[in-house]
């Protein structure tokens, strides 16, 4: 991407997450309660993660899982995994528990459109090619959600991730923006394999 993509890049980011913000604040503060009530514990989950450059920064998410989980633990690979609680499995299945995210992104720890946030732990453990996903902001939503989502085997998500940022401009982000939108209400590859 070119400075100028990069600076409208971030001009969209903005916008878009103080838009979303706004817009769905009603919603926001409806599931934070829900999530409270459901079970024990804080309504939203923080964790950190690998930002730009690997630069670590605080995620934040609601909760999905019960809180005497591993918060470090894998990604539950099925929709019976125990450690969810009966309102992470449909916050998951519907995407909703990633929206606290937009506050990520007005902060500029992230972008609309990315490579997933990972573990500090895994990001050491990368290739020199898969390195290059850290030379953008982690994402909402990317290339790997779009072609799998959780099913795809880590491998193929940090090669498509590699492939997003080589191939990186507005066009593509507008293109991938539109498609997850689509994808999440299919309700599709939601559950993570690390095969």
């Amino acid at each position: 991407m070119t400075l100028a993509s990069r600076i409208l890049k971030r001009a969209i980011d903005l916008l878009g997450s103080v838009a979303a913000l706004l817009l769905l604040s009603p919603l926001l503060a409806v599931l934070a309660l829900w999530i409270r009530c459901n079970s024990r514990g804080p309504a939203l989950f923080r964790q950190e993660r690998a930002g730009r450059h690997a630069a670590p920064f605080i995620l934040y998410k609601f909760r999905t899982m019960r809180t005497d989980t591993d918060p470090f633990g894998d990604s539950p690979a099925a929709a019976e995994d125990p450690r969810l609680t009966s309102l992470g499995r449909r916050l998951r299945e519907s995407s909703l528990d990633e929206l606290p995210q937009l506050w990520n992104v007005l902060r500029g720890d992230m972008s609309l459109i990315g490579p997933r946030p990972l573990y500090l732990s895994q990001v050491r453990d990368f290739t020199p090619r898969q390195r290059r996903r850290l030379e953008v902001r982690p994402g909402l939503t990317g290339l790997a959600q779009l072609a799998g989502r959780g099913e795809l085997p880590h491998a193929e998500k940090l090669e498509l991730d590699v492939q997003y940022v080589e191939n990186a401009s507005l066009w593509l982000d507008l293109k991938i923006l539109f498609r997850t939108v689509t994808h999440v209400f299919r309700r599709r590859q939601i559950y993570q394999k690390w095969s």
